[in-house]
């Protein structure tokens, strides 16, 4: 074999190997479909939209159920109703956590029906002002694909879990922690799943690079503010079996923070989105009492964008969002 053959053939593989790695399209930011409904009056009948609940019609939390496929009940799941509890309308959905050493969790579950291969969240939501958790916590968005419980590895066959969530594992980080993405997927760096940062960087083994691909941007950690309403919004795109084509991103308040590509989600097509939460858990809660509000949440095919407050003025540029020291 000559010198010269070996050197095309080693081109060609480099070009095949780049051909695999093709740059997602961009994604967009500011208002999505919400533009069109001030208030998210209405969205629901968008043809892009699956679901989407401003909490207005329950008079408790027993009424969930009746919109949600279920709902954790008692005295610290309720309808909230009081001035500052609420974005927009007069009610809200409310989790509270007292402190505890015990873990604790409460859901609502949308169960999807057709699964989705690509879908879009959108909720506003707050964290109340004394909120101090340290350690594993789940307080947001989840989408899941066949999801069972915690600490089963994905396979690619099994099930794949996406959480948007603040992160806060030592008392360095400000609260309420990092945005991030806690993700089981097939490529797990341990059994009870990994963090995605925006940064790139990933948890455990944080020393350890992840191959985003080629085109990922780093981009810098967020802590959103306690006591502040903001629109948070998780994408996740279900890769095509046998190619590292899946992704997931992160927007708040309609800016893109975390743009995760190149993943490898599943290795099975029948493994679809089948269902979407919005919840509060910790693994303990030694540090004070911990609560979170979610308001006008949408769930739909495209991406939704932050709710407009007025049909009378126009979508507002996304606002500034506060960078992780």
């Amino acid at each position: 074999m000559s010198y010269a053959f070996v050197i095309v053939l080693g081109l060609a593989t480099i070009i095949a190997c780049e051909s695999s790695f093709a740059q997602a399209p961009a994604l967009p930011q500011g208002h999505g479909l919400a533009a069109r409904y001030a208030h998210d009056v209405g969205i629901a009948s968008d043809p892009a939209v699956i679901f989407a609940d401003d909490f207005e019609s329950y008079s408790n939390s027993a009424s969930l159920t009746s919109r949600w496929s279920t709902a954790s009940q008692g005295n610290n799941v309720r309808i909230a109703s009081e001035q500052g509890s609420f974005l927009s309308g007069t009610k809200s959905l409310e989790f509270v956590i007292p402190q505890t050493a015990t873990e604790t969790g409460y859901q609502v579950a949308k169960f999807l029906s057709p699964e989705r291969d690509v879908l879009f969240v959108r909720v506003h939501a707050k964290f109340s002002d004394d909120f101090n958790v340290l350690g594993s916590s789940h307080n947001g968005i989840t989408m899941e694909a066949d999801y069972c419980c915690p600490g089963i590895p994905a396979d690619g066959s099994n099930k794949f879990f996406v959480s948007y969530e603040a992160a806060r594992f030592d008392q360095a980080t400000a609260l309420p922690g990092r945005l991030a993405a806690y993700i089981y997927h097939p490529l797990q760096r341990d059994a009870y799943g990994d963090h995605f940062f925006p940064t790139g960087v990933v948890s455990p083994f944080t020393s350890t690079p992840f191959d985003f691909g080629p085109h990922f941007v780093s981009r810098p950690n967020v802590v959103p503010q306690r006591g502040r309403w903001y629109a948070y919004e998780l994408m996740v795109q279900a890769n095509t079996p046998g190619q590292p084509n899946g992704r997931i991103a992160l927007w708040l308040d309609g800016i893109l923070i975390a743009d995760f590509t190149n993943l490898r989600l599943r290795d099975t097509a029948s493994l679809k989105l089948d269902k979407v939460t919005l919840g509060l858990h910790v693994k303990t809660n030694n540090l004070g009492v911990a609560r979170k509000w979610y308001d006008n949440v949408v769930v739909a095919t495209s991406y939704i964008g932050p709710m407009v407050p007025s049909a009378l003025s126009p979508p507002r540029p996304p606002s500034s969002v506060r960078v992780a020291d």
